[in-house]
C-alpha cells in the first residue's frame, strides 16, 4: 500500500512539474506585458513588475499622434481580419472535409481506395513545398492580396477528411443501411444521423482549423502585400522588425494573439477531448 501510494505521489508530481513547465512561459508573457518600458531586459531578470501598468496595451491597440501625423500599430484591423478569416475558413472547411470523410467511410464509389491512398501519401508533403506553384496559380487567378487568396488553400485539408473518416467508421453499418431501407436520402441520413453522432469530432475539427487558421504566418505572409490587409501573426512580425528590443511591447502583442484562442480552447475543451478519443476510434 505504502509503495502504491508513493508512485501515486510521484506521478502526481511529475504531472504537476510538467505543468508548471507548460505554463509557466504563458504566465511570464503575461507578467513581461505589463511591466515598464524597458524593466524586462534588467540584471537580474525581473520575476515581477516593480508597478504593474498597461502602457503597452495602450500604445499597441490606441491611435494616437506624433509630429502631427496620426499613427497606430494597425493590431485591430489585424485582429479583426484574423477573426473573419479564421471563421470563415473554419466554417467552409468544415462544410468541405465532414460530408467527404463521410464519403470515403460509408460511400461506395469508383476509386474510393486508390484516392484514399493518394490522400495519405499527400499529408506527408509539406506545404511549404506547394507554396510557389500555388503563388504562381494564385497569381493568375487573380487572387494574390486578397482575403480568398489566404482561405482558399486551407479549405479541403487531408487531415481533416481522414479524420472525419475515422471518426465515422465506428457507426454501425447497419444503423445506416435500415435508414437507406427506410427510403432516407443520403444527404437526410448524414445530417439527422450522422452529423448528430460526430458533433464533438465536428467541433474538435473546427477548432484545430480555426487554430491553423489563425496561427497560420508563412501563407498570409506570402499572398497577403497589403498592410490593410495583413493578418494579425504577420503583423506582430511587422512590428517586431522595428522594435525587437522593446521585449515588454512584444510581449503585449504576443497576449493580444495568443489570448482569444486560448479562451476558444478552454471553453471547448470538452468537447476536444471527446472529439479526440472518437476520432480514435475504429469500427
Amino acid at each position: 500500500m505504502a509503495v502504491g501510494k508513493l508512485r501515486a505521489l510521484v506521478a502526481n508530481a511529475a504531472v504537476v512539474a510538467l505543468v508548471a513547465l507548460t505554463v509557466a512561459p504563458l504566465v511570464y508573457m503575461v507578467i513581461v506585458s505589463f511591466m515598464p518600458r524597458g524593466e524586462s531586459g534588467t540584471l537580474p531578470i525581473p520575476l515581477w513588475p516593480s508597478r504593474w501598468s498597461l502602457e503597452n496595451y495602450h500604445e499597441l491597440l490606441v491611435r494616437r499622434q506624433i509630429d502631427g501625423a496620426w499613427f497606430d500599430y494597425r493590431i485591430l484591423p489585424a485582429l479583426k481580419n484574423s477573426i473573419g478569416i479564421a471563421m470563415l475558413a473554419t466554417l467552409f472547411g468544415l462544410l468541405l472535409t465532414v460530408p467527404a470523410g463521410y464519403a470515403f467511410a460509408k460511400l461506395r464509389f469508383r476509386g474510393r481506395e486508390r484516392l484514399l491512398k493518394l490522400l495519405i501519401a499527400a499529408l506527408v508533403v509539406p506545404g511549404q513545398v506547394a507554396m510557389l506553384p500555388l503563388f504562381l496559380i494564385f497569381r493568375h487567378l487573380g487572387l494574390v492580396n486578397s482575403y480568398a487568396g489566404v482561405i482558399l488553400p486551407g479549405l479541403a485539408g487531408i487531415f481533416g477528411v481522414l479524420f472525419v473518416r475515422q471518426a465515422t467508421l465506428a457507426i454501425p453499418d447497419e444503423l445506416i443501411d435500415a435508414a437507406r431501407m427506410d427510403g432516407a436520402s443520403e444527404m437526410r441520413i448524414f445530417r439527422t444521423i450522422v452529423l448528430p453522432l460526430l458533433t464533438p469530432v465536428v467541433v474538435t475539427l473546427a477548432l484545430f482549423t480555426f487554430l491553423a487558421s489563425w496561427n497560420d504566418f508563412m501563407w498570409p505572409l506570402v499572398i497577403l502585400a497589403d498592410q490593410q490587409r495583413y493578418t494579425l501573426p504577420v503583423a506582430v512580425a511587422a512590428i517586431a522588425r522595428e522594435h525587437a528590443a522593446d521585449g515588454e511591447l512584444m510581449m503585449a502583442a504576443s497576449v493580444v494573439t495568443t489570448m482569444p484562442v486560448l479562451l476558444i480552447f478552454l471553453l471547448l475543451q470538452r468537447y476536444y477531448l471527446t472529439g479526440l478519443l472518437g476520432g480514435g476510434v475504429k469500427g
